[in-house]
This record gives C-alpha cells, structure tokens and sequence, in this order.
C-alpha cells in the first residue's frame, strides 16, 4: 500500500496512546485526519488542538465530508474497538480500505531505520528512554510510545522521519507486522492467553518476531531469554552488564559494562531494578546504533519517566502518593520491589483495579500473591474492556485469596475515606482500566488532608 496516494485519514478508537500517536504522525506528514472515540479524553483534547475533527458517537451519519470518498480515505481501527462498532462496519460494507493500527505502523515504518521494543514488560518505559536518548542525541527521529512521557509531555517525539522508534506490541501479534532493524525483547512472561492459548504459544510467536529482524541487524535479549543475540543483565554477566548499583540522594548510580569499555558513575532516577534493566538495554541499542558514551549518559541523567510508570502524584516528608499501570502479577511485584527500596520501613497501602476477567481468571493466584505483599490492599471491581463477564470471576473472588492484614472491596468514591482513615504514608493507585480518570481527583483530595 502506497500511502502517498491516500489523503485522508480516519481514526476509530483515535483516543488510545497508540492510536493517537500514529494520528499525530499523519498530522506531521500533511495528512487530513479525523476520527471517532467514545468520549472525550486528555488525549483527544490534544488532537482537537492540532486540529483533528473528532467524534463522540458511533454514528455514520456524523463522520466529516472529507472522509467520505473511499477512493482517498484510509481508515485505522484499534482491536480493542467491538467489532459490532456502526462505524468500522460502515467503512468495511462501503469499500473503504480498512486496517488494523498495527498494520499501518508496519507500513508507516517499512522505509526507515527502525528500532523496536517488544516484551510483555517495560515496553513503554524502555522505549520512552531510547527515543529520549536518540532525540538527545540529535537523531532523526519519529518515535510512537505506549504512554506519555514526562520529557515531551507526549507519546509522540519527532525530529525527523529517517529513523522510527516504536513499541512492538505483542497483543493480537500486532508485532509481526514490523521489520526492524534493532530490536529488543525484555520479557516474555504468559499473558493476552484470551489471544496465545498458552505460553508456549506465545512464547514461539516472540521467536517469530525475532525472525522478522533483518538479516544485517541486531536482537537484543534480557540474559536468561531464549533466543540468540547481545544479552543484557543487571547484576549478572552478559555483553552489556549494569553492575555497581547504589542510590545516591534518591538517584540510582551504576556502571555499564559493554563488550568493549566498563562505563562509570551513570545517574538515573526512576526507581526499581526493572527500570535500570529497561535503561540498561536502551542504552546498549544507543551504543550499538552509534550514539556517543558522553551524550549518551548524558542524556539518561536528564530522562524523567512516562506517565502512570511509578509516578509520583504527592511527594511530602508525610505522605507519597504514586500512581503507576501495572496490570500483570509481574508489575505488581516490580512496584512493590520499587515502593520497598524507596520507602524500606513505612506502611504501603494499594488499591488496584484488575483489567481483564480473562487476564484475572488467568492469573488469579498469582495476582493474589503480589498484592499480598502490601499492607493493605483494597480491590475495585474489574475493568472489563473489550470483553463480557465470565461467570465467578470478580473481584470477590481474587480479595479472598489475598492475605495483606488489610483488605477490601471498595468502590471509587471510597478510596479517598478508606485511605485518610487508614492513614499510611505510602499511598500507590495501580491498574490499566479508568482508574487513571481518578488520579487527579485522588491528588487534589489527599494534598488537603496531608
């Protein structure tokens, strides 16, 4: 598909991180774009700005002149929009040419210098950071990120278009539409099994995206991984190594070392060994793709994290109050391990809102296992997305497994009595649904009690 020849370009779901960074992206390019979304959104509020025409109903009768014509229409839908949506039967009943976001990323990044990010974990994190790094770095560049980073206060970053930075993301094996030329794969933990069936399943589809690597280009593996490429640890000998770690005034510092050189005294500061592992490698696709040590390590003490990955909401002497996205066992475990380093000996309080009935079915004691290590933890019901209810999954269900001294079944409106009354000084919201929609409301409320 040629897409010099298409002029217009409709969105359905254009609210997503994902979506509405490939729409900005056609902004950039001279592109007419609109789209549709459920309802408004910070993020579609920052499309209208750039002058995108948006709808709020599923309503055909309501898309915009100018995407009309099939013959100059390209329209983009995201798998997590019903496929009973009027819309996206519309366009399909009435010869448009319609494909799937990850589609058209692969077409959008098949001409250019492309490094990916895939992983089950640390994604968006590790692919925020090799964009900063790059950008810093006077690469050009178009990066499309999984959340918003706090350097650029977008999931956009562009200083050219010769090189696309992009996170490869394996839901609906969206990643096999990509051809990179640099690649990573942090983890490979089972999950999306309403998608793979199994691990193994899974598992042989990350091995068919690591085929999709061109042949003059390079894989890059967390150590352990099993696939064959330039391996990654912290702690551990691989070809690039993070060793040395110790926080300094609440800073991370650590050495590098590479096949070739030991890098010294590198400062970062977000918290968690996951996050030095995601800078680790990061920094090894920098170093391999060309940048310099010096503008590199540079540019690490200046990166400041992405939006809903540990962040903090209210930082006093008295009260911290972090909001992070962690929505599989594994990220749970990787905030607790981050809360605990940061805050060793206080009282941590989480409420979490499972995604998925499938992905709580799934994972059901595993789940009730990392929530179990915080002091109290409270459930909201379970954000179903895309799916229907499955019959006793709920979240009364998982609250009876878990085995924190506190723990409870709240809904929104509770959470702000439950934790004054509570009264820990560290405060963590978690989860992939809206509960994200309650974090600023959260903040305000609780910067007057603290």
């Amino acid at each position: 598909m040629n897409l010099k020849s298409i002029h217009n370009i409709y969105f359905i779901g254009i609210g997503g991180v994902g979506m509405s960074a490939l729409a900005k992206y056609f902004v950039s390019v001279g592109k007419i774009v609109g789209g549709y979304d459920k309802k408004p959104s910070l993020a579609t509020d920052s499309l209208i700005d750039l002058g995108i025409s948006i709808q709020f109903e599923a309503n055909s009768s309501n898309i915009h002149e100018s995407f009309t014509d099939p013959l100059k229409t390209l329209v983009v839908f995201t798998p997590a929009v019903s496929q009973t949506n009027q819309l996206l039967n519309y366009f399909k009943s009435n010869s448009f040419q319609v494909l799937k976001r990850s589609e058209v990323l692969g077409i959008v990044t098949k001409n250019t210098l492309c490094l990916a990010v895939a992983g089950t974990h640390g994604k968006t994190t590790t692919t925020s950071i090799l964009a900063h790094l790059l950008y810093q770095n006077n690469e050009k560049i178009t990066a499309f990120v999984g959340g918003v980073s706090e350097n650029y206060q977008s999931n956009f970053i562009q200083r050219g278009t010769e090189i696309s930075v992009v996170e490869a993301d394996e839901f609906d094996r969206s990643f096999l539409t990509l051809s990179p030329d640099f690649a990573c794969i942090t983890s490979i933990d089972a999950d999306h099994l309403d998608v793979y069936g199994s691990a193994e399943d899974m598992q042989v589809t990350f091995k068919e995206f690591a085929k999709k690597i061109k042949s003059s280009g390079k894989l890059f593996i967390k150590k352990g991984l099993p696939f064959e490429g330039i391996s990654y640890g912290v702690n551990e000998q691989a070809d690039y190594s993070a060793l040395n770690i110790r926080i300094l005034k609440g800073v991370y510092c650590f050495d590098i070392q590479t096949p070739s050189e030991l890098i010294q005294n590198i400062h970062f500061s977000l918290p968690g060994i996951h996050n030095i592992s995601n800078a680790l490698v990061a920094m090894a696709m920098a170093l391999e793709f060309g940048c310099p040590v010096s503008g590199l390590v540079q540019a690490l003490e200046s990166y400041k994290g992405v939006q809903r990955r540990f962040t903090y909401q209210i930082k006093t002497e008295d009260f911290v109050f972090i909001d992070d996205y962690a929505h599989h066992p594994t990220e749970i475990n990787a905030v607790h391990q981050a809360v605990r380093e940061m805050y060793p000996s206080k009282k941590v309080a989480v409420v979490f809102q499972p995604h998925l009935f499938s992905r709580t079915k799934d994972f059901i004691d595993e789940f009730a296992t990392s929530l179990s290590q915080f002091d109290a933890t409270f459930l909201l019901e379970i954000y179903p997305a895309r799916e229907l209810p499955i019959a006793g999954v709920d979240s009364e269900w998982l609250l009876g497994k878990i085995k924190s001294p506190i723990k409870k079944l709240i809904s929104k409106s509770e959470i702000v009595g439950e934790i004054k009354n509570l009264g820990y000084p560290v405060f963590i919201t978690i989860g992939a649904g809206d509960i994200s929609v309650e974090v600023t409301e959260l903040k305000e409320k609780l910067s007057y009690a603290y």
